[in-house]
């Protein structure tokens, strides 16, 4: 995927994350924090299930990409924590308030760095629509909730 702007409104709450030199980031990629480091939603290890990788996103959800890192580079980037954004999702309508986590690759076995769905459960949330969608959209504008830096969405469980 490559770098797209997605923050449409709202504040950010930037933070800034460091980033290993073999992590590539996309501008609008969904970043984790593993350990000391910011990652791209797809990095997370396949948990099995879809449910399972979107739960292992949401725990350690640090927020949307601002700035890219390319292979080799070693500077940090800026991560918004809060804000609203603009996601693809699955075709579907929405209503305010709804539950969203990342989407699960066709594969089954990785997430996508830049595509949202809507979820059963605060525990695989990362996010709650901002915008009602009463027809069927491919795209949807989410508030999102860093897990790290905000606690995440109310009601799911942070990181330890």
């Amino acid at each position: 995927m490559s770098d797209k702007m997605r923050w449409r409104y709202g504040d950010t709450n930037p933070v800034v994350a460091a980033v290993d030199s073999d992590t590539v980031i996309e501008i609008g990629d969904l970043l984790w924090q593993d350990t000391d480091d910011a990652k791209p939603a797809s990095d997370i290890t396949d948990q099995g299930t879809e449910t399972a990788n979107q739960t292992a996103l949401a725990d350690a959800f640090l927020g949307v990409a601002m700035q890219r890192s390319r292979s080799g580079d070693t500077a940090p980037v800026r991560v918004a924590a809060t804000g609203v954004f603009e996601f693809d999702c699955p075709s579907g309508t929405f209503e305010l308030g709804d539950l969203v986590g990342a989407d699960e690759n066709a594969g089954g076995d990785a997430l996508l760095n830049q595509q949202v769905d809507s979820v059963a459960a605060a525990a695989y949330a990362i996010g709650r629509i901002a915008k009602r969608q009463a027809s069927a959209v491919t795209s949807v504008l989410i508030d999102i909730r860093s897990t790290v830096m905000t606690g995440g969405v109310e009601g799911s469980t942070p990181s330890a």
